[in-house]
C-alpha cells in the first residue's frame, strides 16, 4: 500500500529525513515510534503530500504521491489531482481541526459533499452510522465545543472514515488529551485494525503499538534505525539507541 525509497525531506538546511526506506503492506499496521524531531510527523505528512519530499520516491496503492512519471522525468500534479488523491488517505491530526459552526453529522459529512460531490441524504446515512460506530450516534446535533477532547478526536476519525479511504494516517491521535479519554480514542483504532484498514500510527502509546500493531519502527534523527516485529522491537530492541529511549518511556 505504501512504498518509500530513499525519502528525503528538508526545511532549508535543516534535513529532516535522512532517506527513509519503509514498506507498509495492505491491511497492515505500523507504529512509528521515537523521540519528538525524529521525522515521524514529517514522514507521514509527506504520504498525503501536505509535506513535498526533496528526493527520493513515495508511492501509494502504486502511484506516485504528488507526482507523475513521464520517461525519466517526473512532474508535479495540479492541485486538483492531489486533492484527489488526498481524498483516498484519511489523516487524523494531534489537534481535532473540527469545523467549529458546524455540528457533529455536518463534519463528518464535510468531506463526502463538499471534495466528493455526493449527495446529502446518502451522506448523512453514512455520517449517522460512522458516529455509532465510534460511539457517538447520541452526539448527532451537537457541536465540538459541546463535546470531551477524546469525543472530538472519535469525530474527527469519523470524518476521515466517510471519504471510504484506502490507507489512514494518525499523527499522535491521543497527544492532546487527558490520559482518561486516551483509551475511547485507541478502542475506536483497534475496531479499525481488526477490520483489515491499513494504518500508519505516529504513537508515544507503546501498549498500543505492542497490542495492534503488526510493525513497530522506531526513528530517530531522520533515519530509520530499527524496525520489526512490536514484541521483539519493544522487549528485545538490537540497537542502542532504541534501548535508550524505551528505557525512558516504558
Amino acid at each position: 500500500m505504501v512504498e518509500a525509497r530513499q525519502v528525503r525531506k528538508h526545511f532549508g538546511r535543516l534535513e529532516v529525513l535522512r532517506g527513509i526506506d519503509m514498506t507498509v503492506n495492505r491491511g497492515e499496521v505500523l507504529c512509528l515510534i521515537g523521540p519528538s524531531g525524529s521525522g515521524k510527523s514529517t514522514f507521514i505528512r509527506c504520504i498525503n503530500h501536505l509535506e513535498k519530499i526533496d528526493g527520493g520516491e513515495l508511492s501509494v496503492d502504486g502511484a506516485l504521491v504528488g507526482y507523475r512519471q513521464n520517461g525519466s522525468r517526473l512532474y508535479e500534479l495540479r492541485d486538483r489531482e492531489v486533492c484527489g488523491m488526498r481524498s483516498q488517505i484519511g489523516m487524523v491530526f494531534q489537534r481535532f481541526n473540527l469545523f467549529p459552526h458546524m455540528s457533529v453529522c455536518d463534519n463528518v459529512m464535510s468531506g463526502p459533499v463538499w471534495v466528493k460531490r455526493e449527495s446529502a441524504a446518502a451522506t448523512k446515512e453514512r455520517a449517522h452510522r460512522l458516529l455509532e460506530r465510534v460511539g457517538l450516534g447520541d452526539k448527532i446535533d451537537n457541536y465540538p465545543n459541546q463535546l470531551s477532547g477524546g469525543q472530538q478526536q472519535r469525530v474527527a476519525i469519523a470524518r476521515a472514515l466517510a471519504m471510504e479511504p484506502k490507507l489512514m494516517l494518525f499523527d499522535e491521535p491521543t497527544s492532546a488529551l487527558d490520559p482518561e479519554l486516551v483509551g475511547d480514542v485507541l478502542d475506536v483504532m483497534r475496531g479499525l485494525a481488526e477490520e483489515g484498514m491499513t494504518m500508519i500510527v505516529v504513537t508515544h502509546e507503546m501498549g498500543f503499538a505492542r497490542e495492534v500493531g503488526d510493525t513497530v519502527v522506531f526513528m530517530d534523527g531522520g533515519v530509520v534505525v530499527e524496525s520489526g516485529d512490536p514484541k521483539v522491537v519493544l522487549t528485545a530492541p538490537q540497537h542502542e539507541r532504541t534501548k535508550s529511549f524505551l528505557s525512558k518511556v516504558l
